[in-house]
């Protein structure tokens, strides 16, 4: 698929925000990647590595791999990060290719920013550079293989 976005993400000839928390035959997990602008830091995504629209379209081994990665990311992201709520969003609207947004919501959120994208309007919502990206997944990455069998 040259034309898709995470396709050539996963082909090494489009470089994005951080480094790779997680990875198997199924699913490739990391930051998402804002282009320069301020990331929010917590904002992981989760993607099918096979070129697929739907969730319908997944076979029973990457739903498998997919729904427990999902669940063992969210899980790093409240004991890790101390995220008082996990919102997760699949759209596709944008770039055809199955992919979840795993998005933390911290603590002190003020309730008119609670979503996965209304976080974005706070203007305290925890944002960092590349540098803050790469220490988040580096923690995240290493919760998940310090807690693997959980």
């Amino acid at each position: 698929m040259g034309d898709c976005f995470i396709c050539n993400k996963h082909a090494g000839s489009i470089q994005s925000s951080g480094v790779m928390i997680y990875e198997d035959d199924y699913v490739y997990v990391g930051h998402i990647d804002r282009n320069g602008k301020p990331n929010y830091l917590g904002h992981i995504m989760i993607d099918l590595k096979r070129h697929t629209p739907t969730l319908g379209d997944m076979t029973v081994e990457e739903a498998q791999a997919f729904g427990v990665i999902m669940a063992r990311v969210s899980k790093a992201l409240i004991e890790s990060e101390k995220a008082e709520h996990i919102y997760s969003l699949v759209s596709g609207n944008s770039v055809p290719h199955l992919h979840m947004h795993i998005v933390a919501r911290y603590p002190n959120t003020p309730e008119e920013y609670w979503g996965p994208m209304e976080v974005y309007d706070w203007e305290e919502a925890p944002t960092g550079d590349n540098n803050a990206v790469i220490e988040l997944c580096t923690r995240i990455k290493t919760y998940l293989e310090n807690h693997a069998h959980e």
